[in-house]
């Protein structure tokens, strides 16, 4: 059943305070999505092909806009084809692709743009509900316009086309150690990412600067947190509520435990919580620390809320039954019931919520679509952005 609203709250909106600087805690050595290497190694690839040249250093741009540069760990060219290495490092995350070999071969072809091939060690689709299409690569968006940009800057697009097959060896083994054949990639690893930089959330050392990021607020004279699951979730927030202190969010990764516990001790008053499906589904089934290792999407959960969102019980099995969080919110879009569906899950994440704050912080919650920035259900009608 849906939660009833809670009742005198005040506005979201902080009356009369000064916007602050954001104040991030340092946290561990960053390091580089697959998808930000895929990218540099397209770029050296097509570089050595166009030149006949072999490279040593190859700068690309993240989403961001940020350019970075990466040593080339080989690369060898002939007149038909060309292929390089670059090295995934990746920071202080204990990421299963740390030191994999991103490997692009690179040949031209008659019809214009980038076409993506994947090779050995790269995953194969199996699936849906992961945003790509079943029998696809498993090379997700944000890397497949960061090869196409790389690609870009060192050939004419519209009058040559360039074929891209990434590899990367070993990568079936490094996938055993993932859950990638559960959620129906086979073959190899993924290559992904959304800004092209690999943050520690799953350390130990990440939630301490989350519980410090919540003190730091608390420090500067803020009440209400707003914890945000990533980048795209922080931005998307941002937007729906621009009035907060930009201190105010706290990108909390897998740590919301965490944050409700530090927020309780520092004596804030209110949380707001912004995120996607699937980490919403953890949330409502009560699960705080939503690390994929250690917690998995409810699906039977969604399958009660999409009865109680009016779906029919055919729906529902359907749903319960989905490959992922994002399949589970595809079939709610497809029938119709993204919005009460939606509302119906914010509701439960917002009762969680406030169980965890002891009655002494209020909560509401909003969730985003996969590219953060559109708010599809909340427990505030208000928020929600129209279609």
């Amino acid at each position: 059943m849906t939660q009833p609203g809670h009742r005198g709250e005040p506005e979201l909106t902080e009356p009369d305070l000064p916007r602050t600087a954001k104040v991030r805690p340092k946290a561990l050595r960053t390091g580089w999505t697959t998808g930000t290497c895929a990218s540099a190694a397209a770029k050296a690839a097509t570089t050595a092909l166009r030149d006949q040249a072999t490279q040593r250093t190859v700068e690309v741009a993240l989403p961001s806009g940020r350019r970075v540069s990466f040593d080339v760990e080989s690369c060898v060219h002939d007149a038909t084809k060309a292929t390089a290495v670059v090295v995934k490092d990746a920071g202080d995350d204990p990421d299963v692709t740390h030191g994999a070999h991103l490997t692009a071969t690179v040949r031209w072809r008659t019809e214009p743009g980038v076409l993506l091939e994947g090779g050995e060690g790269v995953g194969i689709v199996t699936k849906p509900g992961l945003g790509i299409e079943v029998g696809e690569p498993a090379i997700t968006a944000t890397p497949r316009a960061m090869i196409i940009q790389a690609v870009s800057e060192i050939t004419d697009l519209v009058n040559r086309g360039v074929v891209v097959l990434l590899s990367v060896p070993d990568g079936e083994k490094m996938a055993r150690k993932t859950t990638n054949a559960r959620l129906g990639i086979l073959g190899g690893i993924s290559i992904l990412g959304t800004t092209g930089i690999v943050r520690p959330f799953s350390t130990a050392s990440w939630r301490a600067s989350v519980e410090q990021a919540v003190s730091v607020m608390a420090a500067q004279g803020e009440r209400t947190m707003v914890l945000c699951t990533g980048g795209r979730t922080e931005k998307g927030a941002m937007a729906l509520l621009p009035d907060l202190a930009e201190v105010c969010f706290v990108e909390v990764g897998d740590f919301t435990g965490a944050a409700l516990r530090r927020a309780l001790a520092v004596g804030l008053d209110r949380v707001i919580f912004v995120g996607m499906a699937g980490k919403l589904a953890k949330l409502a089934a009560g699960v705080l620390m939503t690390h994929y290792t250690r917690s998995k999407v409810d699906l039977g959960l969604l399958g009660d809320v999409t009865l109680a969102a009016g779906g029919t019980a055919a729906v529902a099995a359907e749903v319960s039954a989905a490959n992922t969080g994002r399949h589970a919110y595809e079939i709610w879009q497809r029938e119709g019931l993204l919005r009460p569906a939606g509302d119906e899950l914010c509701q439960r994440v917002r009762a969680v919520l406030l169980r965890a704050g002891q009655g002494k912080l209020t909560a509401d919650v909003a969730m985003v679509d996969f590219s953060g920035a559109r708010v599809v259900a909340a427990t505030r009608p208000g928020w929600v952005t129209a279609a």
